[in-house]
């Protein structure tokens, strides 16, 4: 008989819990003069062999971001994976600054010029890092979820920031974002927003 007081361990959490991560850039959306200004939040999570490059989008110095990354000790070329939340150029323009990484999007992994179909969903980069479907922002976004020895990381555009907004003005469809949202809520300690600094969630 099961223990109705035993928390099963979630499908959506990784099985090891050696992540370690780093945030690159805290996003933003701004204006001023100039124009808007936009910058995604851009991580780095290492998990032994594997270096993980999370939505490396807008900036305004790409040498800031390639220093940021060699001040943690890693060289750019030394970068194995890149995952993109989602495909708006924002999150995905500057994924030519780490060459030697194969790129991950909801369907596939791109390497070279091999392009290997699988769901996101699921799927392990590595032991302590996977990825998970969560639409919203956009039909096809997913979330990275990297399992720390402090706990659980989600890396997402489900949240802009945790200012808001919390109606998303690019979702098709607002109840489909909130179930993400959910999605992520019951497992994070700490979630990473496209567009802003992590924060803690509230109750799910």
């Amino acid at each position: 008989m099961t223990d109705e007081t035993t928390t099963m361990p979630s499908v959506d959490v990784p099985k090891d819990n050696g992540a370690i991560v780093h945030i690159l850039q805290n996003g933003y959306v701004r204006e001023d003069d100039a124009g808007q200004h936009v910058g995604s939040t851009i991580s780095m999570i290492i998990d032994g062999p594997a270096i993980t490059v999370v939505d490396p989008g807008m900036v305004a110095s790409r040498e800031d971001l390639l220093a940021a990354v060699r001040g943690h000790g890693i060289d750019p070329s030394e970068v194995t994976d890149v995952v993109f939340s989602h495909h708006h150029p924002d999150h995905t323009i500057n994924a030519a600054l780490f060459p030697s990484a194969r790129i991950h999007d909801h369907w596939a992994i791109y390497e070279g010029d091999v392009w290997h179909d699988r769901p996101a969903d699921g799927y392990s980069i590595s032991p302590s890092v996977l990825l998970i479907a969560t639409p919203g922002h956009s039909a096809e976004d997913i979330s990275t979820v990297a399992a720390t020895a402090a706990g659980v990381v989600v890396f997402t555009h489900a949240w802009w920031s945790a200012e808001g907004p919390a109606v998303d003005p690019f979702a098709p469809e607002q109840a489909v974002l909130e179930a993400s949202r959910m999605r992520i809520a019951v497992i994070a300690d700490q979630i990473v927003p496209g567009h802003g600094a992590p924060f803690v969630p509230g109750p799910p």
